[in-house]
């Protein structure tokens, strides 16, 4: 098997496989990305807003995330504790000993509002994305399975598929306009500047 390679004065790219260049940068796959990313998006939209219409995330007392955290940290008598790590236990008992909860409720179920909004107009879809899965990490990491694993992968797809993922979206507008455009790769692969090699 070949790999393409491309020879630039910053050094040699290897191009991407086939299938990784279909599935993550071929604008045909940009409908399939938008249902999954809006489909992502909404699971946020509606837990943050959930927590945002709820006093106990958002009166200041952080009640609800200090009960959360406080079920985690617990070691139950018989079974495994619902932390597996200790240095993350620990983590998260130093935000319960420095009471944390009561500014970090409210910033959860804001983040997870904009998180779904980002993902579902396509406003910065990999870094949505990347939010998205940086927080199904910790509640995983924290005892709570839930559809989070999955969420998790979905996040981690749309963030390899950033470039195409918002084209049905604003990114198809606004990541240009930034310095990040797409273009045709094949229109920079001259016969002087590319090489089969094996």
């Amino acid at each position: 098997m070949s790999t393409h390679t491309v020879k630039s004065a910053q050094g040699t790219v290897i191009q991407d496989p086939p299938i990784a260049r279909f599935l993550f940068s071929d604008t045909r796959m940009a409908a399939f990305w938008l249902v999954v990313r809006v489909l992502l998006g909404w699971q946020w939209l509606s837990s943050g807003w959930g927590k945002v219409q709820n006093p106990a995330w958002m009166d200041g007392s952080g009640e609800a995330l200090r009960g959360f955290w406080e079920r985690a940290v617990t070691i139950p008598e018989t079974g495994r504790p619902p932390i597996s790590f200790d240095w993350y236990r620990d983590f998260i008992q130093s935000l319960l000993n420095s009471e944390a909860y009561t500014w970090f409720a409210p910033m959860i179920a804001i983040g997870e509002v904009l998180v779904g909004i980002a993902l579902i107009i396509g406003a910065f879809v990999g870094i949505a994305a990347f939010f998205g899965a940086f927080m199904n990490w910790n509640f995983i990491m924290a005892g709570t399975a839930s559809s989070n694993a999955l969420l998790a992968l979905a996040a981690l797809f749309l963030i390899l598929a950033w470039k195409i993922a918002g084209w049905y979206g604003v990114d198809r507008f606004l990541l240009p306009r930034l310095g990040t455009p797409w273009r045709n790769v094949e229109a920079d692969v001259t016969p002087t500047t590319a090489k089969q090699t094996s």
